[in-house]
C-alpha cells in the first residue's frame, strides 16, 4: 500500500499535478490498482497455456498486394540530394 506522501512523490517526479481534494481519492484509486495486481499475481498459471490473442478467432486479413502507384522516382528527381535510390541529407549527428 502507498500513502499520501508517496503518491505526492511520484505525481512531482511525474510532472502531473493533483490538487488537494483529489489526492486521497488518486491515493485509493492506486491501492486498488495494486490490490488487484497482487491478487493477480497470486493466481497459479503454471497450467495455462499462453494465448497469442486473447480472443477464439482468425484474423481477417487483406491479400497482401501493390494498391499504390509508385512514385519514388518522381519524388527523388526533385530531391535535392540522391544515390542508388536513396535520399542524402545532411550529418546531423556526429
Amino acid at each position: 500500500m502507498i500513502d499520501n506522501a508517496q503518491v505526492k512523490q511520484v505525481a512531482y517526479l511525474s510532472k502531473l499535478g493533483i490538487k488537494g481534494d483529489e489526492l486521497d481519492k488518486t491515493t485509493q484509486e492506486l491501492n486498488n490498482i495494486l490490490t488487484l495486481a497482487g491478487q493477480l499475481s497470486e493466481i497459479n498459471t503454471d497450467d495455462i497455456t499462453p494465448m497469442a490473442h486473447p480472443l477464439h478467432m482468425a484474423q481477417r486479413l487483406r491479400e497482401d498486394k501493390v494498391t499504390e502507384q509508385d512514385n519514388s522516382a518522381a519524388f527523388q528527381a526533385i530531391a535535392p540530394k540522391t544515390d542508388n535510390r536513396h535520399y542524402l541529407v545532411p550529418t546531423v549527428i556526429e
